[in-house]
């Protein structure tokens, strides 16, 4: 049975540690807050060169572009997106359970493949596997710019223009609520499947379609990386927000019954010592 210093000592650093989750859950309520406006700050600009790319790639049938033709698949990419540290609850796990399952069905050789790692997270997952990271970007910022993944979507679209990869996908957590999150895939290349909800506009090229394309599939191709690598970092924040709010939640529960069992066992040994006085007070008599 533990003694009443040890309870009491468990009593303060259980208090410690949901002050301590209490700042993190705080924390990542702002960034989470400003995760959110930049996600969906970014929806319009999306949509508007997902209609332009398809009313080029659609309104002009027949011009060749190796972003828009299947090929023989030899070698397939994956661009999986995680965090770079943990206490983020199931956010990371449920990403990569889904690549790894993803890659058991798919293929047979490591060969096959390759990964695209942002986050440590995945890096580590995937290198202590011995499965081929091909490239890979840790310390991205928690509200990122254009710039700081610049590098990385232009090397990962090169590598399919290249002939490295024969296709592209994409794995990341999209967000819906701040307190539902769900992994996603989208194949990025080829871009075989262009559509838009809005209806379709006439646009005269100049100087040619197949200018226009050759720079704005890639532009395209870069923004789809960049606007889910927005969105999983709003669903960082409040996976991890929700974790700490659980986290400092299930503290007070053990300080609630670190309490009640430190005051159950103080009475005891009160009344214990109660009992031996007038012990020694009969026995005296």
């Amino acid at each position: 049975m533990a003694s009443l210093r040890d309870i009491k000592s468990r009593i303060n650093s259980t208090k410690k540690m949901s002050q301590i989750t209490k700042a993190m859950e705080m924390t990542s309520a702002a960034k989470w807050n400003r995760g959110v406006m930049n996600a969906k700050a970014f929806v319009p600009y999306m949509e508007k060169i997902q209609e332009v790319t398809a009313a080029i790639a659609i309104g002009s049938k027949g011009v060749p572009h190796p972003m828009l033709q299947s090929r023989p698949i030899k070698k397939t990419g994956y661009i999986v997106m995680t965090s770079d540290r943990g206490l983020a609850g199931a956010f990371n796990s449920n990403v990569l359970r889904k690549v790894f399952q993803t890659i058991q069905d798919r293929h047979k050789s490591n060969d096959e493949f390759a990964i695209i790692a942002i986050g440590r997270v995945a890096r580590d997952f995937f290198a202590k596997r011995g499965m081929n990271v091909a490239f890979e970007i840790i310390g991205v910022s928690d509200q990122p710019s254009f710039d700081s993944i610049k590098a990385m979507t232009s090397a990962t679209v090169g590598m399919f223009s290249d002939g490295t990869f024969d296709e592209l996908y994409l794995y990341y957590t999209h967000y819906k609520s701040a307190i539902a999150q769900e992994v996603t895939e989208k194949k990025l290349l080829p871009l075989t499947d262009i559509s838009t909800s809005a209806k379709l506009t006439s646009y005269e090229f100049e100087p040619s379609a197949e200018e226009i394309l050759e720079v704005l599939l890639p532009q395209y191709a870069e923004s789809l990386i960049y606007g889910a690598l927005l969105d999983s970092k709003a669903s960082e924040h409040a996976a991890r927000m929700t974790a700490m709010r659980n986290a400092t939640d299930n503290a007070k529960e053990l300080i609630k019954s670190y309490s009640l069992f430190y005051n159950r066992a103080r009475q005891a040994a009160i009344t214990q010592e109660l009992t031996e006085i007038v012990g020694g007070a009969s026995a005296l008599e």
